[in-house]
C-alpha cells in the first residue's frame, strides 16, 4: 500500500506535464493560425492601399497631409489631402524610405510625420512565427523522450510491480504441468537448497499452446505461488518505430529485475520480438537488436540472482533458434487443450460464483465441448449467465447452458428471420441429409439436435455429441467426415435436382480435409506417405517432379468424388427416412436427439 501511495504522486505529476505539454503546443498553433488569418484577412480589406511609386508620386505632386508610421513595421497610414479616409502603403525598407523622402520632401512639402512604437503585444505573433520551427521541433523532442520514459517506466514497472494472488488452485486440468513447474516455485522459495546441490534451475521457460489454453494464468499462478514479484510485459511492448527504444525496454525490465529479485518476468506474445532473425533491412532491424539485448539480457544473469523468465506463445515455430538453446529457455511446456475430466474441473472453479439449478450437470457440459480451452468454457458459463439474466430465471438451467453452447459454436439464432417457403424445405432437407448419413457411419458421432432456424452466418446447423476426447484421426474416419459433411449437398441434388450455395462452407471443410489426407498425413496410395508441406505450411511439390502438382490435385478430387458417391448412395437407401425428418423440420424448426432417433427405431 505504501507503493502504491508512493506511485500516484508520480503518476499525476506525468500526466500534467503532458497536459501542459499539449496545452502550449494548442496555444501556440492557435496563436500561429489566428496571426495568420488576421494577415490575410487585413490584406483582403485593404482595397485602398498605395503601391511605394504611388506613394512617391503623391508625395512629390504634394497631395499628401499626413504619414504615420510605427517603428519597426514597413506599413504606413497615409492621408490625402483630396480624401478623407486613409490609405496604407507598403514600403521595402523604413530607413531607405526615410533619407530618401524626409530630407528631399517631407520638410519641403509640410507633410506630418507620425511616428509611433510598436506594442509589445503586437510583436509577440511575429517572434512566434520566427522560432515556431525551433519550439515545434523541441515539442516533439520532449514528447519522444516522455513516449520512451512512459514505456519503460511507466508500462513495464508502474503498472505490473505486483504480486499476484492468482495460485495452483486456480488452474485446473494442468495436473502434470503444474507438477513440472512445482520446482520452479521451490526454487524461487528456497533457492540455497537446490544451489548448495550444484543443480541450476532453469533460466527460462517457454509455456506454448492454444490462445486461451491459460498460459498467462500459470505464469501469475508460478508467482502466486512463490509469493514474488510479476514483472509482466507483453512483447508488442517492446516494438517502437524509433530505433533502439526496443533494446532499451529489455535493458530497462531485466535492470528492474534484478532489484526485486527473487521475481518472475513474463513475456506474453514472445513471437513479437522473438521470430527468426533476417536481413538487418528496414523495419526488421528494430526487431533484430531488440531479441539480440534479450538474448544478452539472459546470458547476463546467473542463477544465483533467482529470476526466472517465463515466455508465452502459440506459434513456437516463429521463434528463432537461439531462444530455445540450453541457456536461455531451456524448457518448453505444451500446454494442451484440457481433457473432459479438465473441463469437468475447469468448469467447477469458473461456476463458484455462479448460480447453477441443482439439476446442472457441468459434467454433460464437459462432454459436449471438446476441444474447448479453459477461456472458452468460462465464456459458456458468463454467456449462460446472461441467456438466464435475461430470461428471469433463478438460477442457470440446462437449457440456458445449451444455448450458451450453440452461441458460442455456431452463432446467434435468428428467430425474427423471415424465411420464404423455398427456403425452408432446401434447409430442411439439407440438415436432413447431413443427419441421416452421419447416422450410417460407424466413425461419426450422435446427432444431438437439428435446426433449420438460422444461427450466424448457417442458415440452419446439425449439432452433433462430442462425447469423447480425440487425439488421433484415422484414414476411414476422416473418410467417414467427408461423406458426412457432403450429406446435405448430396440431399439436395437428390430431392430437388438442384444445388445450392448452402454448402459452400461443407464443400470447403471437406476440400481441405481432403488435401491434408494427401499432403500432409501421406494417406495417399498414389502419392504415398510423403508430407508435402515445409515448415511454414506451404507446399513444397516441385521437388517431386512436374507431375507431382496433378497427381495431388487427381487424389484430392477422387476422395471428394467418392465421399460424395456414398452420401447419395445412403440418402436413397434411406429415401422415406429423409422425407419424414425433413418434413417434421419444417413443421417444428428444430428437433432434438431423442425425437431423431425416433425415425430409426420405427
Amino acid at each position: 500500500m505504501k507503493k502504491d501511495n508512493e506511485k500516484k504522486p508520480k503518476k499525476l505529476l506525468k500526466v500534467l506535464l503532458n497536459l501542459i505539454l499539449i496545452i502550449v503546443l494548442l496555444i501556440l498553433i492557435a496563436m500561429t493560425a489566428w496571426y495568420i488569418y488576421k494577415t490575410e484577412t487585413s490584406k483582403d480589406k485593404e482595397k485602398n492601399t498605395l503601391s511605394y511609386t504611388q506613394l512617391i508620386n503623391e508625395i512629390v505632386n504634394k497631395n499628401v497631409e499626413k504619414i504615420e508610421m510605427t517603428v519597426g513595421s514597413t506599413t504606413l497610414k497615409v492621408k490625402l489631402k483630396n480624401e478623407e479616409e486613409e490609405k496604407k502603403a507598403i514600403i521595402p525598407n523604413t530607413q531607405v524610405f526615410m533619407e530618401l523622402v524626409q530630407q528631399q520632401t517631407l520638410e519641403n512639402n509640410e507633410i506630418n510625420l507620425e511616428q509611433k512604437s510598436q506594442s509589445i503585444l503586437m510583436q509577440i505573433p511575429s517572434y512566434i512565427i520566427s522560432f515556431l520551427p525551433t519550439i515545434i521541433m523541441l515539442a516533439l523532442f520532449i514528447m519522444i523522450f516522455k513516449m520512451q520514459g512512459l514505456g519503460e517506466k511507466g508500462q513495464v514497472y508502474d503498472d505490473t510491480e505486483r504480486k499476484t494472488k492468482v495460485t495452483f488452485d486456480d488452474i485446473a486440468g494442468l495436473d502434470e504441468e503444474k507438477e513440472e513447474l512445482k520446482e520452479i516455485v521451490e526454487f524461487l522459495k528456497r533457492p540455497k537448497k537446490f544451489t548448495e546441490m550444484g543443480a541450476k534451475i532453469p533460466k527460462g521457460v517457454l509455456l506454448y499452446g492454444k490462445p486461451g489454453t491459460g498460459k498467462t494464468l500459470i505464469a501469475k499462478a508460478i508467482a502466486g505461488e512463490a509469493n514474488v514479484p510479476f514483472i509482466s510485459m507483453s512483447g508488442s511492448e517492446f516494438i517502437e518505430m524509433f530505433a533502439g527504444l526496443g533494446a532499451s525496454r529489455v535493458r530497462k525490465l531485466f535492470e528492474k529485475a534484478r532489484k526485486l529479485s527473487p521475481c518472475i518476468v513474463f513475456i506474453d506474445e514472445i513471437d513479437a520480438i522473438g521470430s527468426r532473425r533476417t536481413s538487418n533491412s528496414g523495419a526488421e532491424t528494430e526487431n533484430n537488436q531488440t531479441l539480440n539485448q534479450l538474448l544478452v539480457e539472459m546470458d547476463g544473469f546467473s542463477s544465483e540472482e533467482t529470476i526466472i523468465v517465463l515466455a508465452a506463445t502459440n506459434r513456437p515455430e516463429m521463434l528463432d533458434k537461439a531462444l530455445l538453446r540450453p541457456g536461455r529457455f531451456d524448457r518448453q511446456i505444451t500446454i494442451p487443450a484440457p481433457d473432459m475430466k479438465g473441463r469437468e474441473e475447469i468448469l467447477k472453479i469458473h461456476s463458484k460464483d455462479k448460480k447453477l439449478s441443482q439439476d446442472v450437470s457441468l459434467k454433460n457440459i464437459a462432454e459436449d465441448t471438446a476441444g474447448f480451452t479453459g477461456a472458452e468454457l468460462a465464456n459458456i458459463l458468463n454467456e449462460a449467465a446472461i441467456i438466464a439474466t435475461k430470461k428471469e430465471h433463478m438460477a442457470i438451467t440446462n437449457e440456458d447452458l445449451d444455448e450458451a453452447v450453440k452461441k458460442v459454436t455456431v452463432g446467434l439464432e435468428k428467430t425474427s428471420r423471415k424465411i420464404s417457403e423455398k427456403d425452408k424445405k432446401l434447409t430442411a432437407y439439407h440438415e436432413a441429409g447431413h443427419a441421416i448419413v452421419s447416422q450410417f457411419l460407424p466413425t461419426q458421432t450422435a446427432v444431438k439436435e437439428v435446426s433449420i432456424i438460422p444461427r450466424g452466418m448457417a442458415g440452419g446447423y446439425t449439432m452433433y455429441k462430442s462425447d469423447e476426447d480425440k487425439y488421433y484421426i484415422s484414414k476411414t474416419e476422416m473418410e467417414e467426415k467427408l461423406i458426412a459433411l457432403l450429406g446435405g449437398r448430396a440431399a439436395e441434388r437428390l430431392i430437388l435436382n438442384d444445388i445450392s450455395t448452402g454448402a459452400s462452407n461443407d464443400i470447403e471443410v471437406a476440400t481441405k480435409i481432403a488435401k491434408d489426407m494427401v499432403t500432409t498425413y501421406g494417406m495417399s496410395d498414389i502419392i504415398g506417405p510423403i508430407s508435402l508441406k515445409d515448415n511454414e505450411g506451404q507446399l513444397e511439390y516441385q521437388m517431386f517432379g512436374d507431375d507431382m502438382q496433378d497427381a495431388i490435385g487427381k487424389e484430392v478430387k477422387k476422395l471428394i468424388d467418392i465421399a460424395y458417391m456414398n452420401a447419395q448412395e445412403i440418402l436413397k437407401q434411406n429415401i422415406e427416412t429423409l422425407h419424414a425428418i425433413a418434413t417434421e423440420l419444417i413443421a417444428k424448426e428444430k428437433i432434438n436427439e431423442e425425437e431423431f432417433n425416433k425415425f430409426f427405431r420405427d
